[in-house]
């Protein structure tokens, strides 16, 4: 009997190590994924970081407004004729963008 037990002991000494390391194997394999992501830009984030080109295709996600407010361009739809409502807009339009220079007015907003 006390031959059982030992053997039995040992198999669960065995499994609990391996339990053990499968779990720290785990967590060094989600640590090293979660640190070779870091530098990435995704989603938001990434329309956020393009830059306001004259010739802009829209982005999921993206209005008007919102494309207006960060690129400085507050006639996008007085610009863009092909665009009859500020809500007709979609992923992969391309409208024209005359975003101002730094430092300077708008060349339109003397017309």
């Amino acid at each position: 009997m006390a031959g059982e037990w030992r053997s039995s002991s040992r198999v669960a000494a065995a499994a609990d190590a391996a339990s053990c390391c499968f779990v720290l194997a785990m967590l060094l394999v989600m640590a090293v994924g979660s640190l070779a992501g870091a530098g990435e830009v995704r989603g938001p984030r990434l329309l956020a970081m393009r830059p306001c080109e004259e010739i802009y295709v829209v982005g999921e996600g993206e209005t008007l407004h919102s494309i207006s407010a960060r690129c400085g361009d507050p006639y996008i739809l007085e610009r863009n004729p092909h665009v009859h409502d500020s809500d007709d807009v979609f992923p992969g339009l391309v409208i024209r963008i005359t975003p101002p220079l730094a430092g300077t007015n708008h060349p339109d907003d003397h017309k």
